[in-house]
């Protein structure tokens, strides 16, 4: 009989560590992480549940993400399409969201995402109504500064066939189905 490897000792979930930013940086107690090696190995080993919360396998423990913005930050790419920061290639499933800041969000096979900061510009260039007019200053304007619910009489808009909707009345997270911070509400925060 060959020698069997011991089991995995039970460990506890680690909360308060680690965080993913609104641009895709991993932080270690608000630090960004720079080393090339420990940022593979985090890409590697992220997930998420069917409840939403979002970790990195660390042997046999989960070190849960606290999310500034959303689980997949997302890059556009000079073709149209969408990169996480892990370097996964991504389309939307559906229609685009934009919330009350100009955030961008969209479901993705990989999970929820949020269209980093620095391509909002570039998106919102290729962003036409249903008759395939570019928005123009205005539009622009009205479409990431209008205030209150969304009503009927806004315009129709989409990119590159995916429809734009803007929400007002809820947070993303709980649209798109994912926790920001999955901590527990008696965990302590992390000690330096």
């Amino acid at each position: 009989m060959a020698d069997r490897l011991p089991d995995w000792p039970t460990v506890p979930d680690c909360h308060g560590w680690l965080s993913l930013d609104g641009r895709g940086q991993w932080r270690l107690k608000d630090e960004i992480i720079t080393h090339t090696g420990l940022i593979a190995y985090l890409a590697a080993n992220y997930a998420g549940d069917a409840a939403g919360r979002w970790w990195v396998n660390n042997g046999p423990q989960r070190v849960h993400v606290k999310l500034e913005i959303a689980p997949w930050i997302v890059r556009l790419q000079p073709d149209g399409s969408f990169t996480t920061h892990t370097g996964r290639s991504v389309e939307p499933e559906s229609s685009l969201l934009i919330d009350h800041t100009g955030r961008i969000f969209m479901a993705t096979p990989a999970g929820p995402a949020a269209l980093d900061d620095r391509d909002l510009a570039t998106l919102l260039n290729d962003v036409r109504d249903t008759a395939g007019n570019q928005l123009n200053d205005e539009s622009v304007a009205a479409l990431l500064l209008e205030d209150g619910p969304c009503t009927e009489n806004q315009p129709q808009l989409q990119w590159h066939g995916h429809p734009i909707q803007r929400i007002s009345d809820e947070t993303m997270a709980t649209r798109l189905g994912f926790v920001l911070d999955s901590a527990p509400a008696d965990t302590p925060a992390a000690s330096p």
